[in-house]
């Protein structure tokens, strides 16, 4: 007998968990399919014991932002009946970034007036241009928000939204150390100046112009609570399920072949698989109309990122901020590198999460008096720059890879290096680091290149010139970095509410933000006392299974202790 659901949503990251639990909210009977075994994809976190140590650290959540009263996302969690189960802690709201440039220093704040004012006092030769510049980014943000709205007009919008980046400098006459610092935003989606809409650049400056964040507990936190929402409304999350198809008959979905065989029939299906892969390899060819696949196969990805994860056996004290260190003001020649497959030699572009700070009350994260961080940077475009020639997702064994391992060994150092910039000496006080690289993103995710960020953020992939929600294929739907709503934590929980919303026919964003309740508290079962957002996220059959084995161990041990 065939399995049947309301809706299979194959992929569990925030867009396809987001999209799910509203579905579920609404009444449907959702089944979340992930072949990892934990849910939540970029928002996962990963723990390591390490001689006798434990550690937790986030792959993809480093901060949030538009998370006060009102904002994005207490809005949506509490529309879903968890709102009051996430804590987001701020970050220092008078400098939840901090650039370091080779002459200089400037904290930005989490307002834009503010912001302004220092770039300003930062370049005072530049004063009108710098004003004129932050002008414009701040209208095309606030239009952004409000030209859905029939009959309101955005002129700046239309004007400048989808122009490169680089023209907006150009028109407000910036120097290049101008706009090196108003680019810094630039690592949170990987492309430079040229190759930017203004929509993009301008829209996540707002987003932490509202007051930068981070969940208490951790980026796991995030997914469990969507999780929790899915499941009290009838519906599970299944780890450990790999889809190696989505079946379509004539123009229609109707549902998922699994790689153990199995179907399961439905007749929404949406897809939060990377879109290329989506596309390519998911559903037969035959389905998609020729434009679709012309686009994907011209459409450029970002670059993927490094990450080294690192635990020291001291203290750093400072404040609750972000480091960003750039070795010089020319942004675009950065990304003209990388993009040709090269990084500089010395020591790179780096971005330091400093998570001990964010969330000091986290047992997880490290023992008391240690401190856990992050160091990151933009990876050269390819694979060549590792010394492979596939992605693990085309079946590259890389792990032992001898050029590989090399590689990574020496960005790593170099980030090390980066870091003691602004951290201070800590190489000697290392008690464990290790490296995640783009074949790692793409092992974990199988996302296209193994990038964090879907398509580039160019003028003609941005925005709704992305792929929407809604496909060719009747029933079938798409969320995720590469769609319409964009990448990010937010971007992809905004398309997973869109997408509900189109399903559903009804303005959900909207009603959200104006606090209309989709689910009440109550129907969402009360946390047990041993709650952990890690262990929720491996879905129900996989979490008995784990305690099933668990109260074996204990019960083996306990049987060996009574007979010594």
């Amino acid at each position: 007998m065939v399995e049947t659901w309301d809706v299979v949503v194959v992929g569990s990251g925030p867009g396809g968990l987001t999209a799910g639990a509203c579905l579920a909210a609404a009444g449907r009977r959702v089944l979340v399919l992930e072949r990892h075994d934990l849910a939540g994809g970029n928002c996962q976190v990963f723990r390591r014991r390490h001689l006798g140590q434990d550690y937790e650290f986030d792959v993809g959540l480093h901060y949030i932002g538009d998370c006060g009263p009102g904002g994005l996302f207490p809005s949506i969690f509490g529309a879903l009946g968890v709102g009051d189960r996430i804590e987001f802690r701020p970050l220092d709201p008078d400098g939840f970034d901090t650039l370091v440039f080779p002459d200089l220093r400037l904290a930005v704040p989490a307002d834009w007036d503010e912001y302004r004012d220092r770039v300003v006092a930062a370049f005072p030769d530049e004063r009108a241009g710098v004003q004129r510049c932050m002008d414009i980014l701040r209208q095309v943000a606030e239009e952004s928000r409000i030209r859905a709205i029939p009959g309101v007009d955005t002129p700046t919008f239309d004007r400048w939204a989808f122009r490169p980046l680089s023209e907006l400098f150009e028109h407000a006459e910036l120097s290049a150390r101008a706009r090196a610092v108003l680019d810094h935003w630039s690592g949170l989606y990987a492309g430079g100046p040229s190759q930017t809409a203004v929509v993009m650049h301008a829209t996540i400056i707002d987003h932490y112009m509202r007051g930068a964040a981070y969940p208490e507990g951790g980026g796991q936190v995030l997914p469990a609570r969507l999780a929790q929402v899915i499941e009290a409304c009838g519906g599970e999350i299944r780890t450990l399920s790999t889809v190696e198809e989505i079946l379509v008959e004539s123009g229609r979905a109707r549902g998922v072949r699994l790689a153990d065989g199995s179907t399961i029939s439905a007749p929404l299906v949406i897809s939060n698989a990377d879109h290329t892969r989506t596309v390519k390899q998911l559903v037969d060819r035959r389905h998609w109309d020729p434009a679709t696949l012309e686009w994907v196969e011209q459409a450029t990805m970002t670059l993927g990122l490094v990450c080294v994860y690192v635990i020291v056996d001291v203290e750093l004290d400072g404040p609750n901020t972000n480091y960003f260190l750039f070795p010089s003001y020319e942004t675009d020649e950065l990304y003209d590198r990388l993009d040709r497959g090269e990084m500089a030699e010395g020591v790179p572009f780096a971005y330091v999460a400093m998570a001990s700070r964010k969330d000091p009350d986290n047992p997880h994260l490290c023992p008391p008096g240690h401190t856990n961080f992050q160091i990151m940077t933009l990876a050269p475009r390819g694979w060549e720059w590792w010394g492979l020639h596939d992605g693990p997702a085309d079946g590259a064994r890389y792990r032992r890879d001898d050029s590989y391992r090399d590689r990574k060994a020496d960005v790593t150092e170099r980030l090390i290096d980066a870091a003691e910039q602004v951290l201070g000496p800590f190489r000697d006080h290392i008690v464990h680091v290790e490296t995640a690289s783009p074949a790692s993103q793409e092992r974990y995710t199988h996302s296209t290149g193994g990038t964090s960020y879907g398509y580039l953020h160019s003028p003609d992939q941005v925005g709704e010139r992305r792929p929407a929600h809604r496909t060719e294929i009747d029933g079938l739907w798409v969320v995720g970095a590469g769609t319409a709503s964009g990448h990010g934590i937010a971007g992809t929980m905004v398309g997973g509410v869109n997408c509900a919303g189109e399903i559903l026919g009804r303005p959900l964003l909207v009603e959200m933000v104006m606090g209309t309740t989709l689910l009440e508290p109550s129907a969402v079962p009360a946390d047990p006392p041993d709650f952990d957002p890690v262990e929720w996220c491996r879905g129900a059959a996989l979490r008995e299974r784990r305690a099933a084995g668990r109260a074996a161990r204990a019960a083996r041990a306990a049987r060996t202790a009574g007979g010594t």
